[in-house]
């Protein structure tokens, strides 16, 4: 064992990342799996804390722990991580701050200029983490850390990234000890899917290289997964221990391989449990009807797609990839009605032209593609989201916006103003060619189509409410009139609509 010394504990803090539902948290699951035998340590969890800093404190005021990791996401997790950070390292400057997720892997750095917080790991840390800690324990040079970033003389180092790890090779998440800091119980929430729903990670990464998708600066078109019968092995065991009954496979892109997608049906089929996950549509149009049957009869029942747009020429300038166009979208729309399984689209709208009417006119054409394809097949899931730029090296795309004067927060600080917090949602980016007429015209789209089609997933709005929404949406959406729709907007605030792109399942 590495840590033999009183003062080398360490401890991992989940900030908060939803206004309500909890989900084991995978990611800083996986970083105690790494030091799990080799150092002591203890999480935090923001989203299971009234006031997460009073057990931050509580360890820290023992002398005992020297090191405090933090896994940040973009977005509502940012209010509290940045915060608490500022507070942890002016309270207890000892302590050695180390910040990873993919905020701080895509943003390293306005993070690392931050005097609160030492290292970033840029990408999973599995290996980084633990080797840094070890690093640092025995005095030893920081330089062959793979996907460390850090200060040195008031230059940052940016060590080389490393290679995605197998999947198979890691050590199982430690799901009793989670337990006895917060009950695992607590984490398998009802929903959509079902009474206790686990959220589970069995693949990093994505083979595409989408100039919007924030994964793409981490993993390079990279893609690695654990084989089905681990991922089996890993969801049995939470289901016979803790009784989950559904799944929802948090991997940027799930069904890669068909053969693997299939085995890992044909184990889950005995364990009547319900799943959804992330695909592509190209992918998955190319399964044959065997396998699309099997998944569905193993519980398959919504599959979130990244339509972006029903312009192939922005699909294109989005390195979208593939061979996935408008025809093929309304081809698989209609084509997944036949087995039963929701496809779920998103949409990136806003997408920079060279002047504001093009920018107009290429919304209200994605807003028209929206209803094709609900014409199409009803049944199919809208999920709307805004562009903002995503710091993707040598894209097309992000150079453009560059150029068209966008620039991203100087200091954490700033990141967590209304505006920017937002702008991580892809709710209402800060970009100079979108106008705020253009975002209400979307915005309003948005809320006479979700009165139109009131999704699923929002299990409290019952058949009474759904029925008002539509009927009050109706004449709108067939008439196009989507200006200041204030009594839909008015209802869903009242009945706490459900967004999923904001709250998931």
């Amino acid at each position: 064992m590495f840590g033999t010394g009183y003062m080398n504990k360490i401890l991992l803090f989940n900030p908060r990342s939803a206004r309500a539902k909890r989900r084991i948290p995978n990611s800083i699951m996986s970083i105690a799996a790494s030091v799990e035998g080799l150092y002591e340590w203890v999480i935090v969890d923001g989203n299971c804390e009234r006031e997460p800093y009073d057990k931050i404190s509580a360890y820290l005021s023992s002398g005992e722990f020297k090191y405090v990791g933090f896994s940040v996401m973009p977005g509502p997790s940012l209010l509290q991580a940045i915060p608490l950070a500022k507070k942890v390292k002016k309270q207890y400057p000892q302590t050695i701050m180390v910040w990873g997720g993919y905020f701080a892997s895509n943003q390293y750095q306005v993070v690392i200029q931050a005097d609160y917080v030492d290292y970033v790991i840029y990408g999973p840390g599995d290996h980084a983490f633990p080797q840094l800690i070890h690093a640092l324990e025995k005095g030893l040079p920081l330089q062959r850390i793979k996907s460390l970033i850090y200060k040195s003389d008031g230059r940052i180092i940016r060590n080389q990234k490393e290679e995605l790890i197998d999947q198979q090779t890691l050590p199982s998440l430690p799901y009793e000890k989670l337990n006895s800091f917060y009950p695992i119980e607590k984490y398998l929430g009802k929903g959509y899917l079902g009474r206790r729903t686990l959220a589970y990670h069995s693949s990093v990464g994505c083979p595409f290289s989408c100039s919007f998708c924030a994964v793409v600066p981490i993993y390079n078109a990279r893609w690695k997964a654990k084989p089905a019968a681990m991922v089996y092995q890993d969801i049995k065991y939470i289901k016979d221990r803790w009784h989950a009954d559904a799944i929802e496979f948090h991997d940027n892109n799930f069904f890669v391989s068909e053969k693997r997608t299939v085995e890992f049906s044909r184990l889950i089929l005995q364990e009547n449990m319900t799943w959804w996950g992330e695909g592509r549509i190209d992918t998955i149009n190319k399964y044959s009807d065997t396998s699309l049957e099997l998944m569905r009869k193993a519980g398959c029942k919504m599959i979130f797609f990244g339509a972006e747009t029903g312009n192939d020429t922005v699909l294109k300038k989005m390195n979208k990839g593939g061979t996935l166009c408008a025809d093929e979208m309304k081809r698989f729309a209609a084509r997944m009605k036949k087995f039963d399984i929701i496809p779920e689209y998103s949409f990136v709208l806003g997408t920079p032209f060279p002047t504001k009417k093009e920018v107009m006119k290429q919304i209200d054409f994605d807003l028209n593609f929206i209803r094709e394809i609900k014409s199409i097949n009803p049944d199919t899931e809208i999920i709307i989201y805004v562009y903002s730029p995503v710091p993707v090296e040598d894209s097309t795309l992000y150079n453009e916006v560059l150029a068209d004067g966008f620039r991203f927060p100087r200091t954490l600080e700033e990141w967590i103003s209304p505006h920017w917090i937002n702008f991580d949602l892809r709710k209402n980016p800060l970009t100079p060619w979108l106008t705020p007429r253009m975002i209400n015209r979307i915005k309003d789209f948005e809320t006479v189509l979700n009165g139109c089609y009131s999704t699923v997933s929002d299990i409290r709005l019952n058949k009474v409410k759904r029925n008002i929404l539509h009927a009050l949406s109706l004449p709108r959406y067939l008439t196009g009139f989507y200006w200041r729709p204030y009594e839909l907007k008015a209802l869903q605030i009242l009945w706490k609509y459900r967004q999923p792109e904001i709250d998931g399942f």
